[in-house]
């Protein structure tokens, strides 16, 4: 059995505490933003409502602090939303021990004029961490439900990665292993921007030559950003692009954006209180896209940038 700390209950995190307790693990799920969330699943048996489910009774579910690094852990998972990464950041600039890591948290952030993983941004906080990360195909909802799932943990030394396998996986929960952290992080997060110009195409005629396409510029842009371009057909890339194209709210955001809507009408008048990642991701780093790369090498995530950050009507160009 080993000392498990998942750093916010969101659906990821919570989905993800399943399989770790399956594997007879002690698990804390500490929430550091949201304190309705962790009041809601106390009180009622555990039930998680983003989930629709009952977590397992032994999970701890608890308010984070920054005192609660200092206990003994044999492995810290950060779930949290790329907002909160930041926050996160703060508190592991003071551990000193080398726990082993496991970022969940996809996106990018636009920082001093570049574009940085969610990895990168905590070392930028402490240089000595053991970071893995863990992306791919894998809704919360499915892992929650057991159905079976893939994922890859990446870590440039694959040992690592294989250890860190080891306490995760079970028979429905499944992991590959990478070297190429660059290339996993970077395809999780832009995955989410051609989901959406995926789901703009209109028809199944469409949205196949739209997926072919997006393929095409996720593997000149992993290149630019020094990940392996083989990385694109594994599942952080093409696995991951696949179920978020299939469905969910980016791809819903692109059928409206694909329909005539301007981002802004789309947003107030169907996905008002929707997060829709891609959006958000659009929005951070189109100023490095706009700056650093020719139009006419990524047109449809130049199209889909224009849409969304100037709020023109999509209009794709491939």
């Amino acid at each position: 059995m080993k000392n498990i700390l998942i750093i916010g209950a969101g659906a990821m995190g919570a989905a993800f505490s399943i399989p770790l307790i399956d594997n007879g693990h002690s698990v804390v799920l500490a929430e550091p933003h949201n304190f309705k969330l962790i009041k809601k699943i106390n009180s009622k048996k555990k039930f998680h409502p983003s989930l629709n489910i009952n977590l397992p009774k032994k999970i701890n579910v608890k308010k984070f602090s920054s005192e609660i690094l200092n206990y003994k852990w044999d492995l810290i998972v950060i779930a949290v939303s790329s907002i909160g990464i930041d926050l996160i950041g703060k508190n592991l600039s003071k551990i000193k021990k080398k726990l082993p890591i496991l970022v969940l948290t996809k996106g990018l952030k636009y920082d001093c004029g570049n574009l940085i993983s969610m990895s990168s941004l905590l070392r930028k906080y402490n240089k000595s961490l053991n970071i893995s990360v863990l992306k791919g195909p894998c809704l919360a909802k499915e892992l929650a439900r057991k159905v079976k799932s893939f994922t890859v943990v990446a870590n440039k030394n694959i040992d690592t990665a294989k250890k860190i396998a080891k306490l995760i996986s079970t028979n429905y929960y499944q992991i590959e292993f990478s070297r190429d952290v660059n290339g996993v992080e970077f395809l999780s997060a832009i995955k989410n921007i051609y989901s959406m110009i995926i789901g703009a195409g209109q028809s199944h005629n469409t949205s196949s030559a739209l997926f072919r396409k997006s393929i095409d510029e996720m593997k000149y842009l992993t290149n630019y950003f020094k990940g392996k371009k083989e990385t694109v057909y594994g599942l952080a890339g093409l696995g991951d692009l696949y179920v978020s194209a299939m469905g969910g709210r980016n791809s819903k955001m692109g059928e409206y954006l694909g329909k005539g809507y301007t981002f802004t009408k789309a947003k107030k008048g169907f996905m008002k209180n929707d997060t829709v990642e891609g959006a958000d991701l659009a929005i951070e780093i189109a100023p490095f896209i706009f700056k650093n790369f020719d139009k006419k090498k990524i047109p449809l995530m130049i199209s889909l940038l224009d849409a969304v950050v100037k709020n023109k009507k999509l209009k794709i160009n491939y």
